[in-house]
């Protein structure tokens, strides 16, 4: 009777080798165990050959011992596994046989040694120092790595050298690409230094999956993959290393028993953009470093550009310009919006005229048509809202661990940061949860220490300072490494959520929905007429807008905080930093891709509002310019995507594209209005009926929001009738033109190329900093 195979504890370092030993004489293998490891070898033992096989997915063994004698001839059945499997061909095998023929046999198969029994254990031991000294290595692999068979860096930069002279001789397109993983230094510290080239084994084997022509990987002296593409244009390259990098996110690596998630940094250079394969090689690595201060799976290419941001550091005397420039810039975006959406129109009306072309009149109705359209989609949103959807009362599952991630800026938060940590510790929540606080600091602060001292009391809690980090996203993206839980809920540093919240957000998820959107609510209407002002409007886009498009449209949207998603997909998606509005760009790219979001105003987290017009403008600027970003980017791909329907689409057409265009379509009335006066000679006649209605019903649209947003706020804001009364006479008269102020000129920026960042204040003065990290909406 055969026992179950002995795993032994994975060793990761190199002070002893790791041997597979086996045999189905489990006297045999008790005395070979003991002599073995006080040799200094770990002993996985297995009794039959499949077994053995099977613990090779966990074990990469440095010496295999295996009989050939049991049922089956399980030695040589593992031998040819051993030799046919690219990683494993450099492995030596010893085979103990009690048959003469087969030693033969055995060699002629691949095996290093064939030993004859019965054997002493002593010569046993002896035979295996031999192999483990001198291991050895078939011809064609001696310039490779001889545990993960990757070219070696010394043979890669020749490889490269040759190709990029052969590239250069006929005309050829290359690349050299770098992939390395972010938390290998955490990993080796965790798990010792063996850890490296355990990492790269299972690397090795994921990415050989569908390469490229004439693609080769290698391996350099710290553990990155190096990849080389020649022949290859830089489009494919930036595709095949985006498909590397997801694949390394969407995949858990084993470590011994435990199983870790990774976040690959890809970079990469061109051939013609090197002298030579170790310029080449510097370059790819500088690119990669700037890949690493993003954490978002994109490949970044290397330009001269990238060279000199890495060297060039921002004086005090141009920040000091530059603040000069931008008091002088935005009253000159404003008034450029004005001239494009009012002075462009009316100039081109005076020119087709003077051509005896007079088109206002259909550019009358068209204007009308489109304030008609707009009016009445929002109508139909704001009652589709009347009756959100629900979740399921049970799961669909049990509940499982959760992650919250709280990601914040800490100079600008750190009055809030300790509030918000409490509130997460007072959740309700019937599985495991585990609390990360991904922060940034230029300089080290004192609530850090309070940070630490509270995560020594609770050890749900994570203080984890992401150095270098720059945004919102690349605190998210660097906390995907830590999180243990199935699904992971994400928050800005001022959101207290319900404390049911975890458990509603999961009956949404184990329901087959992958992420969920809450409701945000207004914690600090109190504080100004500015909060009071966003404390409605997010009622009126949470309680209404959001769950009135998910039921009219068929998807909802992820707000950047207070949303749920499975951690699966978080960690293929991530943020990336380099969109204004990370938040809707990985909402369009899950969509595009056939995820499904929820919408839900009952799953409720309190936040902080901006209380300065000052604070409010620069928030709202950087929300307009995102959503015009991303406009740009995914518009045309959402049509073309298979995996939206029509009524999905329709409902993109309207986010992406209409609700792009009607800032400007808003002002076209009065260039239409102002020609038609200047060629009467006089006063126009204002009572039209087909003006006079429709501006009624177009006016309807505030006073219905208002209406609707009352009707669906939490009971905490409908006490307070005032503040939507409120709302309704600015934004009727002033707030509402004032946003589309912002939208145009937020256009305006974005086509000039200006994209700035700034943080919205939380808990403390409404001071903005320009050119500051953004991390919180």
């Amino acid at each position: 009777m055969t026992s179950a195979p002995t795993l032994a504890p994975l060793q990761v370092g190199r002070a002893a080798r790791n041997l597979l030993l086996v045999d189905d004489d489990q006297s045999f293998i008790t005395a070979a165990r003991l002599a073995l490891e006080e040799a200094g070898y770990l002993v996985t033992a297995s009794p039959t050959g499949s077994a053995a096989e099977q613990l090779l997915a966990q074990v990469r063994p440095d010496v295999v011992v295996a009989d050939v004698s049991m049922p089956g001839g399980a030695g040589f059945e593992l031998l040819r596994r051993l030799r046919s499997v690219h990683v494993d061909r450099a492995v030596p095998v010893i085979l103990l046989t009690a048959n003469g023929e087969d030693v033969l046999t055995g060699l002629s198969l691949g095996a290093d040694d064939c030993v004859a029994r019965p054997l002493s254990i002593s010569e046993l031991v002896a035979r295996v120092k031999a192999k483990t000294a001198r291991p050895p290595v078939p011809v064609e692999m001696v310039t490779r790595d001889l545990r993960t068979g990757l070219i070696a860096q010394k043979t890669m930069v020749e490889e490269a050298d040759r190709e990029l002279v052969r590239g250069r001789r006929v005309d050829r397109p290359g690349s050299l690409g770098v992939v390395q993983l972010q938390e290998m230094t955490r990993l080796v510290a965790r798990f010792g230094p063996g850890t490296t080239t355990k990492l790269a084994e299972q690397l090795a084997d994921l990415l050989r999956a569908d390469p490229l022509p004439l693609e080769r990987l290698g391996l350099d002296t710290s553990g990155r993959l190096l990849v080389l593409l020649p022949e290859t244009r830089p489009e494919d390259v930036q595709r095949r290393l985006a498909d590397l990098a997801a694949q390394v996110a969407a995949t858990r690596f084993s470590i011994g028993e435990e199983h870790v998630r990774v976040t690959p940094v890809t970079g990469w250079a061109r051939f013609s953009d090197a002298a030579d394969a170790t310029e080449l090689l510097g370059q790819a690595l500088t690119a990669t470093e700037s890949a690493a201060s993003h954490l978002d799976l994109l490949p970044v290419a290397w330009t001269q550009a990238l060279e000199r941001r890495t060297r060039t550091s921002h004086s005090t005397g141009g920040v000091r310009v530059r603040t000069l420039l931008d008091h002088v810039r935005l009253p000159s975006q404003i008034l450029a919006s004005f001239v494009i959406g009012i002075g462009a129109p009316f100039a081109l009306y005076e020119a087709l005229g003077h051509i005896g072309l007079d088109v206002s009149g259909i550019a009358y109705w068209v204007v009308m048509a489109a304030l008609l359209v707009t009016a009445i989609s929002i109508w139909v949103e704001g009652l589709f809202a009347l009756d959100p959807k629900q979740p399921p009362k049970e799961p669909g599952s049990p509940y499982p661990a959760a992650t919250a991630v709280i990601a914040a800026y800490l100079p600008n938060e750190a009055a809030t940061i300790l509030d918000t940590v409490e509130a997460f510790q007072r959740i309700d929540y019937p599985g495991e949860l585990q609390i990360i606080v991904a922060y940034n600091t230029p300089t080290p602060m004192a609530i850090e220490d309070e940070l630490r001292d509270i995560a020594l009391l609770d050890p749900r809690l994570l203080p984890l300072k992401v150095e270098g980090s720059t945004s919102k996203a690349q605190n998210v993206n660097a906390a995907m490494s830590h999180v243990k839980g199935e699904f992971v809920g994400m928050f800005d540093a001022d959101h207290h959520p319900d404390p049911k919240s975890f458990d509603r957000a999961w009956r949404w998820l184990s329901n087959g929905y992958d992420v969920v959107q809450g409701h945000c609510v207004i914690r600090n209407g109190e504080a100004s007429l500015v909060a009071r002002t966003v404390a409605v409007e997010f009622e009126a886009i949470y309680a209404v807008s959001h769950p009135g498009r998910t039921a009219l449209h068929d998807f909802g949207l992820f707000g950047g905080s207070n949303g749920y998603w499975r951690t699966q997909l978080l960690a293929e998606t991530r943020m990336r930093g380099s969109m204004l509005t990370e938040d809707i760009d990985s909402t369009l790219r899950i969509l595009g891709s056939g995820a499904r979001i929820a919408s839900d105003p009952a799953l409720i987290s309190r936040e902080l509002a901006p209380t300065t017009v000052g604070a409010l403008w620069k928030q709202r600027t950087r929300w307009a310019q995102g959503w015009f970003q991303v406009s740009r980017k995914h518009l045309r791909s959402t049509f073309r995507s298979k995996n939206l329907s029509v009524r999905q689409k329709t409902g993109m057409g309207f986010l992406l594209g209409w609700r792009e265009i009607y800032p400007w379509l808003s002002l076209q009335m009065i260039p239409v209005l102002a020609y038609k006066a200047e060629q009467r000679g006089t006063p126009l006649h204002w009572v039209v009926p087909s003006l006079v209605l429709a501006t009624l019903f177009t006016l309807s649209v505030g006073p219905a929001q208002t209406l609707l947003a009352y009707r669906l706020a939490v009971p905490e804001l409908r006490k307070h009738r005032r503040w939507f009364w409120t709302y309704l006479f600015t934004s009727s008269i002033l707030y509402t033109e004032w946003k589309n102020i912002i939208a145009r000129v937020a256009q305006v920026k974005e086509l000039v190329g200006e994209a700035q960042w700034n943080v919205t204040p939380r808990g403390g003065s409404d001071t903005s900093t320009s050119n500051t990290p953004e991390v919180s909406a």
